[in-house]
């Protein structure tokens, strides 16, 4: 069992026992070590042990502070004691206390120092013994610390190496100096997959990185990196490489970290983004022949209006005017007395200016050809009045139209048929009693603001499956890269905001007669 050795002094010690291991080939010699440190008053655990075995046992028993070698142990060697604590894997301060033998010779002791023995004392130096101890205790606690450190910092470069492994991309560390010269400080496994080179290879030869990035693309990542630099911002660039006859996009995202000595450093994540890019480039044509479509529908559509407006004009139009003709001269042949003939003739007469009137506003919304004659205010002031005389609505417009100039054709047309839309939809849905029109020319863009006192659009409305009209109205701003918007109106009402940017050109000379009554009606 440990012995425990009380302090000389009388008085008990505040200080924790010290637990010594002692390697003695005789007690005598123990006894000694011992009182020489009872005489410091110091606290004391003790085993004395002779034997590779004894030490063994020691050691499995309890932790200890400190090992104290008598040299010249027959049965224990000083080498097979440091063997010993070294295959056990037991840092102990290895303390040897020398006698006048020749094993504690100078060259003896060196040997046993580079063994790994910490300190040794000859019988000169014992009046240092537990200075010496206390030091290389403190000593053993510094190495257990700083293997504890390691170690955590092995688990953690363990732990950070194995997510880097499985990041679909390159984790990457990017460091430049004064003299802005790049250069990976760390790249992880999966820069092999990414972009075909091994995190060897990148780290030994930054340069290879840019030599793959496209030309094109090139200025564009470097101004990118200078850009975080300068501002300390995240760095995010999205570019294409080349290697091995393939081309990829990648997108480089990473955090800027200022350092000593005017050096930078960024850590982030290269990526993939080669196919992301291949679908937004096919979404990209989808919606570009979406639109294209779109506009090759509502160019078909025009046309077959302006056929069917012709047509209605031509036939339907010339065939009334031949009846109502035909009639006035059967009315004015009727002999006076047929009264109610005559009546029946003006009735007559009086639908077929109804029927006339209507085949001329049908004909005026399916081909407007004051829009094309008069200009875009002009149609919108027409149809405005149109609007209010068949819904009782009304209907007040002003147009800023102070130089005369006018809008290309197929801006115009949308703009109509969009204003055409917005009155079917007061018409149908708001519940008005006002609306009120305003257009005007504000920095190269025409707008049209519509606005109605009726009860107004909620989200809900906004948002309907079947609300086509405005789905239509979107379509056709966004055929002419303009902007559109529709919301409440104060507190009642709703009010629909278009801005399209505009080409003006001088309106077309100035046409009379029977060639402007055709293109009107």
């Amino acid at each position: 069992m440990p012995a425990m050795v009380p302090p000389a002094q009388a008085h008990s010690s505040p200080i924790a026992p010290l637990r010594l291991l002692l390697v003695h080939a005789r007690p005598s010699d123990a006894q000694a070590t011992l009182a020489l440190l009872q005489a410091s008053g110091q606290a004391l655990q003790t085993r004395r042990v002779a034997s590779a075995n004894g030490l063994r046992t020691a050691l499995k028993m309890q932790d200890w502070d400190a090992l104290l070698y008598q040299l010249q142990v027959p049965a224990l060697t000083a080498q097979a004691a440091l063997k010993l604590l070294h295959d056990q894997h037991i840092d102990l301060p290895f303390i040897l206390l020398a006698g006048d033998t020749r094993e504690s010779s100078d060259k003896a002791v060196a040997r046993l120092i580079q063994a790994g023995a910490h300190d040794c004392l000859g019988r000169d130096d014992f009046s240092r013994l537990l200075p010496t101890i206390a030091r290389e205790i403190r000593h053993a606690r510094h190495r257990a610390e700083h293997r504890a450190t390691l170690e955590m910092l092995q688990t953690s470069e363990a732990r950070f190496r194995a997510l880097a492994a499985n990041l679909p991309g390159m984790v990457f560390q990017l460091q430049r100096g004064p003299d802005k010269v790049l250069r990976f400080l760390y790249v992880s496994d999966g820069c092999d997959k990414l972009i075909g080179l091994k995190s060897h290879e990148l780290l030994a030869a930054p340069h290879r990185f840019l030599e793959i990035v496209e030309p094109t693309d090139r200025l564009s990542l470097e101004h990118a990196i200078e850009e975080s630099a300068v501002t300390c911002r995240t760095l995010n660039w999205e570019g294409r490489i080349r290697r091995k006859g393939l081309t990829k996009w990648l997108n480089l995202r990473s955090t800027p970290q200022p350092i000593d000595h005017g050096h930078l450093q960024w850590h982030g994540i290269a990526t993939d983004i080669t196919l992301s890019k291949e679908g937004e480039a096919k979404l990209r044509r989808s919606k570009e022949q979406l639109s294209e479509l779109s506009n090759h529908l509502e160019s078909a559509k025009e046309e077959e209006r302006e056929r069917i407006a012709r047509d209605i004009h031509d036939e339907l139009g010339s065939t009334l005017a031949v009846i109502k003709i035909e009639t006035a001269l059967l009315n004015a042949k009727l002999p006076e007395k047929f009264h109610e003939l005559h009546d029946k003739a003006r009735a007559i007469e009086g639908m077929l200016d109804q029927a006339m009137n209507t085949v001329s506003r049908v004909a005026r919304e399916l081909r407007p050809g004051i829009l094309k004659e008069f200009g875009l205010p002009a149609a919108i002031e027409c149809q405005a009045d149109d609007f209010s005389r068949r819904t009782g609505i009304a209907c007040r417009v002003s147009c800023d139209d102070d130089d005369g100039a006018s809008i290309e054709d197929h801006v115009s047309l949308a703009l109509f048929r969009i204003f055409q839309e917005a009155l079917a939809n007061v018409a149908k849905h708001a519940h008005a009693t006002r609306v009120v029109v305003h257009l005007r020319r504000e920095k190269g863009h025409v707008i049209l603001e519509i606005r109605d006192n009726g009860r107004g659009i909620s989200e809900a409305d906004m948002n309907k499956p079947k609300s086509f009209g405005l789905r239509g109205i979107r379509e056709r701003i966004n055929n002419l890269n303009g902007e559109f918007s529709i919301g409440p109106a104060g507190q009642s009402g709703s009010l629909i905001l278009l801005s399209i940017p505009v080409v003006r050109r001088p309106l077309p000379p100035t046409v009379t007669g029977e060639s402007l009554q055709r293109k009107l009606f």
